[in-house]
C-alpha cells in the first residue's frame, strides 16, 4: 500500500448557519490550513478529526491501493482527490495524493 498524505486546503466558516442552526460547540474543528497529514495506507492519521475521516477514508482507501483517475478525469494529478469534510457548518476541504512511497 501507498502512504496518502493529506493537506488542508481550505476551511470555510458558515456563520449565518451555526447562529440559526447549531447548538454551541466547545471544540468544532482544530484543523488548520496548511497543515499536512501522513496516512499509513488506509489507517487515520494521528490527531485527524474522525468525522472528517469518514468523509475522506473510502477516497484515501483506494489512492493507498493503486486506484487513480477517481471519477475519470477529474483531477489533474489522477492519484489525487480534493475532498470536504461533511460539516454543513464549517466544511473543511482537503487535499488526497498517493506517494510513491509505500508503507
Amino acid at each position: 500500500m501507498k502512504k496518502i498524505k493529506i493537506t488542508v486546503m481550505k476551511k470555510a466558516n458558515y456563520e449565518d448557519l451555526i447562529q440559526k442552526y447549531e447548538n454551541p460547540i466547545e471544540n468544532p474543528c482544530n484543523m488548520v490550513e496548511g497543515q499536512i497529514f501522513i496516512a499509513e495506507g488506509w489507517n487515520k492519521p494521528n490527531g485527524f478529526c474522525d468525522s472528517a475521516w469518514q468523509s475522506l477514508s473510502a477516497f484515501v482507501m483506494t489512492l493507498s491501493h493503486g486506484g487513480q483517475d477517481i471519477y475519470e478525469g477529474w483531477m489533474k494529478n489522477k492519484k489525487s482527490a480534493m475532498i470536504s469534510c461533511n460539516d454543513g457548518f464549517r466544511p473543511v476541504s482537503f487535499l488526497i495524493e498517493a506517494l510513491e512511497e509505500e508503507v
